[in-house]
């Protein structure tokens, strides 16, 4: 019950902060913000330094991601931030922060084993399941 109440949480925290992201970006026309929201959420998520895990190489981000015991649950939807991130990156003129998160989020879903949308600025590919997760019904 304690797990399942853990991965709930943890799922409408990134609902929410996706979708600020979103609201930042559409509304405010403010990518940087956009992405400092993802790697907040992605900080919490893991329970570490989002700028120490942030900063590591792709090859290495996935093994310290599981060495730290982040919960797989929640490891996609790390992953699909840091893909919509990169795409806030990209439109607040850091092209090469952006192409770092974008390898960052592929070696993750490759070492896991999911696939990532081909879209990255597609909210809801990105945010597909989520809600659900987050309300409880997956």
């Amino acid at each position: 019950m304690f797990e399942q109440d853990y991965l709930m949480k943890q799922f409408l925290m990134f609902f929410q902060a996706l979708t600020r992201s979103w609201e930042q970006m559409e509304e405010e026309e403010d990518p940087q913000s956009a992405a400092d929201t993802l790697e907040n959420a992605i900080s919490v998520a893991t329970e570490m330094d989002g700028m120490a895990l942030l900063t590591l190489a792709p090859e290495s981000i996935a093994s310290i991601m599981q060495v730290t015991g982040v919960d797989p649950n929640v490891v996609e939807y790390i992953s699909r931030s840091m893909l919509l991130e990169s795409v806030y990156l990209n439109q607040a003129g850091n092209a090469e922060l952006a192409s770092i998160r974008t390898a960052q989020a592929q070696a993750i879903a490759d070492s896991y084993g999911f696939g990532l949308p081909e879209d990255p600025s597609d909210f809801e590919a990105i945010t597909a399941g989520l809600e659900e997760a987050a309300l409880g019904a997956k």
